[in-house]
């Protein structure tokens, strides 16, 4: 029985290690119409595409990407870096960032820094080393080193989650995002707009947290109250940790009348904990988060939070590069998008 050219290439082609010449052979055309069949496809007829794309499933081809992107200097792959993954706060950016990207023809690779800056150091340089055509940084706290390395890269450079402060130090080269301390300051307004007075503060040990910490100290220093007490956590933070640190508050101020947490699963956890406690909120004691994730709106009592525009971060961020990868001035190199206090029954 005759045995098929496509059986004897199926057969001496392992999956994973067939070459474009078998692609080429199989198909019956050129390895040129092969290459064009995975960078420009639009340049073939459908017919010569499709019977290409048949033989590359058929053989399990796997094109050597690297060698196109040496060719054209251009990998085609955009790096992303994140304190962490289990946030869910950081999701709807990264999905938008990796859509945004994606229609425009570029694949998105994630690290994520465990929010240690020799972490995100060392995430920058493999990217760089692997000729990422661009980067999107959390946050503008990198030192100068890293900075400085940024710059002479030339790959050009999102940071996210920030805003520098007056007379701070000038982005990498583009930036979208909000201030955190203003951020933190408009929760202290609204939780005095609505008659609290001693306030407390429960968020994480990073830079960000501190940030908007700082910000609601200012505010309330304003208001002539008293000093804020705060209760840092180590990252990951989860909804558990909320009521231990509770604990540790009350004997250091025990007439606490509002609690601002620096996300909406902490302020979770807090309400969680002050029904076990038996405590009326926001009768015995106000809440309030930051984020307006799912569980803000789903709590009991619904939760007051700070909202920030985070998939609009995201689309933002690859946009601009996007246009800076097609040669092209995006214009503006800093974008605020702002926050918004979100007043709720927890408040």
């Amino acid at each position: 029985m005759p045995v098929s050219k496509t059986s004897l290439l199926e057969d001496s082609t392992p999956p994973g290690t067939a070459r474009m010449s078998d692609v080429a052979r199989e198909a019956g055309v050129s390895l040129v119409t092969v290459s064009r069949a995975i960078n420009t496809p639009d340049k073939l007829a459908p017919d010569t595409l499709a019977a290409v794309r048949a033989s590359i499933e058929r053989l399990g081809y796997l094109p050597n990407l690297m060698a196109g992107s040496l060719a054209s200097n251009r990998s085609r792959i955009v790096a992303a870096i994140v304190p962490t993954i289990s946030n869910l706060v950081f999701s709807e950016t990264l999905e938008a960032l990796a859509q945004t990207l994606a229609d425009g023809g570029y694949q998105l690779l994630l690290g994520q820094s465990a929010y240690r800056h020799n972490d995100e150091a060392a995430l920058v340089d493999t990217f760089l080393g692997r000729r990422v055509d661009g980067l999107v940084l959390t946050g503008i706290a990198q030192s100068s080193a890293l900075r400085l390395k940024l710059r002479r890269a030339g790959a050009p450079v999102v940071q996210t989650w920030d805003w520098p402060a007056a007379g701070g130090e000038a982005p990498v080269d583009m930036l979208v995002g909000f201030s955190n301390v203003d951020a933190g300051r408009a929760a202290a307004a609204h939780l005095f707009a609505r008659g609290y007075r001693s306030l407390a503060f429960i968020g994480a040990e990073e830079e960000r947290s501190r940030l908007r910490l700082a910000g609601f100290r200012a505010e309330a220093a304003a208001h002539g109250a008293d000093e804020v007490p705060a209760e840092l956590i180590r990252p990951p933070v989860q909804i558990d940790d909320a009521g231990p640190r509770l604990a540790q508050l009350l004997p250091r101020r025990p007439g606490i009348t509002a609690v601002f947490c620096n996300n909406d699963l902490l302020a979770a956890g807090l309400l969680f904990e002050c029904q076990q406690r038996g405590w009326a909120v926001p009768g015995r004691i106000a809440v309030m988060g930051f984020g307006d994730m799912p569980i803000a709106r789903a709590a009991t009592p619904r939760l007051s939070t700070v909202r920030i525009r985070r998939a609009e971060m995201g689309e933002r961020a690859g946009q601009m590069l996007l246009t800076r990868l097609a040669g092209e001035d995006p214009g503006a190199r800093l974008v605020d998008i702002g926050f918004e206090v979100v007043a709720r029954s927890s408040t």
